[in-house]
């Protein structure tokens, strides 16, 4: 097998392992209604102030169709609410409401709880090389696709 295959099974399943833990602690702390896909488009916006939809999509590299559908069940299930953009009447900011602040509080809890578990697994300096090894990686195939779409 290719080296770039392996990787990408290899982070495939990393990422499924923990967003499975991930879904799971924050079903036990009552958040019974999210999918994993929420869970990323929930963490940019707790990490951002006031996102648009472009910013969380290009963040999370989904499509604008998904980010719509994903929003619209975010907001229909109380972690969100839009508010019009003053400076550009077009775009839309997305905010968390009371429920998302509640619930921000248990990801971040819970994300913390999770790299508690995985610094036992490898390390806290082995994990820590690891993600910055993925930064590097990241960056590096990002701005190489940019410059070809250049």
């Amino acid at each position: 097998m290719k080296k770039i295959s392996t990787i990408g099974s290899l982070l495939k399943k990393i990422y499924r392992v923990y967003s499975t833990e991930l879904l799971s602690t924050l079903q036990q702390r009552g958040y019974t209604d999210l999918r994993p896909s929420f869970l990323e488009v929930l963490l940019y916006i707790c990490e951002s102030e006031g996102p648009t939809i472009k910013e969380i999509g290009g963040g999370c590299g989904l499509k604008k169709q998904t980010m719509t559908s994903h929003l619209n069940e975010l907001e229909k299930r109380g972690y969100i609410f839009r508010k019009v953009n003053v400076l550009d009447k077009r775009e839309q900011n997305i905010f968390l409401t009371e429920y998302g602040l509640k619930f921000k509080f248990n990801l971040f809890e819970s994300i913390n709880e999770l790299e508690r578990n995985y610094s036992e697994v490898v390390g806290e300096v082995e994990l820590d090389r690891v993600e910055l090894l993925l930064k590097n990686f990241h960056h590096r195939l990002s701005n190489e696709e940019t410059s070809k779409q250049l």
